[in-house]
C-alpha cells in the first residue's frame, strides 16, 4: 500500500507564500515523477508543476516565475514553494506520484491540501 500525505495549504494573503510538502511511503521501490495538481471549485483539476526523477521540471503557465517545485529523492518528498500567491490561485492541490512499489506501477494521489489567498 503505498500513501501521499501532504501538509502545508491554509489561508494567505495575496502576495504571501506557502510551501506544499507530500511525503511518499510504503513499498516503493522508484518514484518516476512527483507533481502537484490543483482543483478551484467549479473547475477541472489543473496540473501545476511536475518534477521527474532526472531532474526536468515542468510548470503550467500560471505559475512559472511565482512556484518552484522541488524533490528529495531519499525522503521520497516532494515541496511546492509558492511564492506572490494570487487569489485565483485558491484551489484545493492534490499531490501525484508516477512510481512504482514492488508489486505493481501506477499513479498515486494524496487527500489533497486547502490554499485560500484572500485578504
Amino acid at each position: 500500500q503505498v500513501q501521499l500525505v501532504e501538509s502545508g495549504g491554509g489561508l494567505v494573503q495575496p502576495g504571501g507564500s506557502l510551501r506544499l510538502s507530500c511525503a511518499a511511503s510504503g513499498r516503493i521501490a522508484r518514484i518516476n515523477a512527483m507533481g502537484w495538481y490543483r482543483q478551484a471549485p467549479g473547475k477541472q483539476r489543473e496540473l501545476v508543476a511536475v518534477a521527474h526523477r532526472g531532474g526536468n521540471t515542468n510548470y503550467a503557465d500560471s505559475v512559472k516565475g511565482r512556484f518552484t517545485i522541488s524533490r528529495d529523492n531519499a525522503k521520497n518528498t516532494a515541496y511546492l514553494q509558492m511564492n506572490s500567491l494570487k487569489p485565483e490561485d485558491t484551489a484545493v492541490y492534490y499531490c501525484n506520484a508516477d512510481l512504482i512499489t514492488t508489486i505493481s506501477n501506477g499513479d498515486y494521489w494524496g487527500q489533497g491540501t486547502q490554499v485560500t489567498v484572500s485578504s
